[in-house]
């Protein structure tokens, strides 16, 4: 597959890459210390066009593809993964799925504050009992003339006390099974709808994860998405899309690594000479680099696919199993060749570990991904 890329892809690239350095880097240890949420950061980024990259101009967004988001998405993910993957909820999981899904109204009345950054959205699928099986979605959602009225609680869900706009999944008719489950987009200060504390997490600290609960929460019927009844094809015609941006993120991490490592190894001294002339060490280093490009490779070969509009599943839960699995691994590598320096905060790589876990898990763990790889290769 050719990859030469265009001048606009390399544009916003090289955007990106600065804007991380510049912006980004400077706060990233301190944020991950105190879990502190980037807000004038992420206004800067919306801003900047990364909050709706692939949303139509016409909506406020820059209009560009997806081989563009996953550039972009590598160079903010390298520098710090908790604004990755804010950048990720909102473009892929949202904004896509409005553009995609949404009426008029909703494109119109929300879309169009999403893509732009002056609002922020999240996605409200996993539950209490409901993870990896999306299916048994215990939110429920009744009608009430021109409004249902939620009831349930939402876990896990990224950008949760910061968000302004949520797409929550909810059963509307539980005799229909997963034909029976509806997507909405709830706002912020809907009565009934509130948030949980944030979460003291391992990783990707700088972003907010908390549960949310819904009681006897009226949403407007005109806020469903798509259709009654679509929420889980919805969910899961999302997800694929937003694997492709998990995916980005954990090429980030591992290329992060590997630039560390690399760095390090030309400065660090032991035996009288640096520890770059050790093939030990360039044997460590030859192994990043062929993971990472790899990696790199198969993400961008999903992006591509989705970008022609052609089936895309197999080949985006095929980058976000292999690209997340060697995040951990380039990681692992990079505090090794630090050594000492590896395990204390200012050298950055402790936290490209914790940070590359959670690629493992969200979003499709790696064990749904071999199973929608599994069904795609025996159908």
């Amino acid at each position: 597959m050719n990859f030469d890329f265009t001048e606009e892809q390399l544009m916003i690239q090289e955007t990106a890459r600065e804007f991380a350095k510049s912006e980004i880097a400077p706060t990233a240890i301190e944020r991950d210390i105190k879990a502190e949420f980037p807000t004038e950061i992420v206004k800067k980024m919306g801003e900047l066009g990364f909050l709706g990259i692939m949303v139509d101009p016409k909506y406020g967004g820059a209009g560009m593809d997806t081989i563009s988001y996953v550039l972009a998405m590598i160079e903010i993910s390298k520098v710090d993964a908790s604004l990755g993957v804010i950048m990720s909820v909102n473009n892929s999981l949202v904004c896509t799925g409005l553009q995609k899904y949404g009426s008029d109204y909703i494109k119109e009345n929300y879309l169009t504050k999403l893509a732009v950054g002056k609002k922020l959205g999240a996605f409200a699928l996993s539950e209490p009992e409901a993870g990896s099986d999306a299916t048994k979605q215990h939110t429920t959602a009744d009608r009430d003339g021109d409004y249902f009225v939620l009831n349930g609680m939402k876990n896990w869900i990224t950008n949760g006390t910061t968000a302004d706009y949520y797409i929550v999944i909810a059963t509307t008719d539980k005799e229909k099974g997963h034909h029976g489950i509806t997507a909405f987009l709830v706002e912020k200060d809907t009565p009934g709808f509130t948030y949980g504390k944030k979460e003291d997490k391992l990783g990707i600290r700088s972003s907010d994860t908390c549960s949310l609960s819904f009681e006897n929460c009226r949403v407007p019927a005109k806020n469903i998405v798509w259709g009654e009844g679509k929420g889980f094809n919805f969910s899961m015609n999302i997800l694929n899309g937003g694997r492709i941006g998990i995916a980005a993120q954990a090429v980030g991490i591992a290329e992060g690594s590997l630039d560390a490592s690399i760095k390090y190894s030309k400065e660090r001294k032991a035996f009288g000479t640096v520890i770059s002339n050790f093939q030990a060490i360039q044997f460590k280093l030859a192994d990043m680099a062929v993971k990472v490009a790899a990696a790199k490779v198969m993400t961008l070969s999903a992006a591509a696919l989705k970008d022609k509009g052609e089936i895309f599943y197999k080949e985006a839960a095929m980058a976000k199993l292999f690209s997340s699995k060697i995040s951990v691994e380039c990681a692992l590598e990079a505090i090794q060749i630090h050594g000492g320096y590896g395990y204390v905060r200012e050298y950055q790589v402790e936290r490209y570990l914790r940070d590359s876990k959670i690629t493992e898990i969200y979003e499709g763990t790696s064990e749904i991904q071999k199973m929608v790889i599994a069904r795609a290769l025996l159908k």
